[in-house]
């Protein structure tokens, strides 16, 4: 019995089919500043089942706008995804590339929100940042969106009012 692994040939690879080009390559350079153009998706294997899909990026850093001063904290991506999914090493890249950039808060997170769902077009999407304390504030900015069909918009526009801060630390 032979128990070599048989090789796929190219175009058997879910990664040459996606169009992926960050997954498996070794040696991809860190970004030098905010690119939305890093994320890239595959397809949703299972489009008609509605699951959420959560990730957290706890080593999140990005740069003060105004000090220049580095922010560090936790960004909290959860998606019920429609027909496209986000490519965690794409995302990850994506991430990094907000670490010379210098952005508030509040725009951070409604930036990645914004470029998650231009990329995915998913039924309902929210992130969540969870910034360490400058100057004795921590600043934990939410936000939402949800499409109109399937009543998604309504579980967005919920999920902001009702909204409860993280617990302290």
């Amino acid at each position: 019995m032979d128990t070599k692994k048989a090789k796929r040939p190219a175009s058997a690879d879910p990664r040459t089919r996606e169009g992926l080009t960050h997954l498996g390559r070794a040696g991809n350079a860190r970004p030098r500043d905010y690119d939305p153009g890093l994320l890239e998706s595959f397809s949703n294997r299972n489009p008609g089942v509605d699951a959420t899909v959560t990730l957290r990026c706890p080593e999140f850093t990005t740069l003060c706008p105004v000090t220049g001063q580095p922010d560090f904290g936790e960004l909290v991506i959860r998606y019920v995804p429609a027909e496209r999914l986000v490519e965690s090493k794409s995302l990850k890249l994506y991430l990094v590339s907000f670490r010379n950039h210098g952005d508030f808060h509040e725009d951070v997170v409604a930036t990645v929100l914004r470029d998650l769902r231009a990329l995915l077009a998913p039924k309902y999407i929210e992130v969540r940042g969870l910034f360490r304390p400058r100057g004795g504030i921590a600043i934990h900015p939410f936000a939402a969106w949800g499409a109109a069909k399937g009543g998604w918009a309504a579980v967005a526009r919920k999920r902001l009012l009702e909204e409860e801060p993280p617990a302290p630390v």
